[in-house]
């Protein structure tokens, strides 16, 4: 099974960029004792990752994008295994 994580999208203006199927590169930036992931042009942003925790891939595919009161949620898949829960 593939790996799945969300990623959080603020603006309205880019369900009709991202939305399901597309395939966007996803950039890694480090924090002191984390990282987070950006997905395309900064169009949607991850929560924090620990080092186990980490997304190889360098690319995803979106799934699904979610309307909800708190924002759009943008479900993607990556070619890797899937987290150990």
């Amino acid at each position: 099974m593939a790996r799945r994580e969300e990623f959080k999208m603020e603006r309205r203006e880019l369900l009709d960029i991202v939305k399901p199927g597309a395939v966007f590169s996803v950039a890694e930036y480090s924090l002191p004792n984390s990282w987070y992931y950006v997905l395309g042009h900064a169009y949607a942003m991850s929560a924090n990752f620990t080092s186990l925790d980490r997304i190889q891939s360098r690319e995803g595919k979106v799934i699904e994008v979610l309307d909800t009161p708190k924002g759009y949620f943008v479900t993607v898949e990556f070619e890797e295994p899937a987290k150990e829960v």
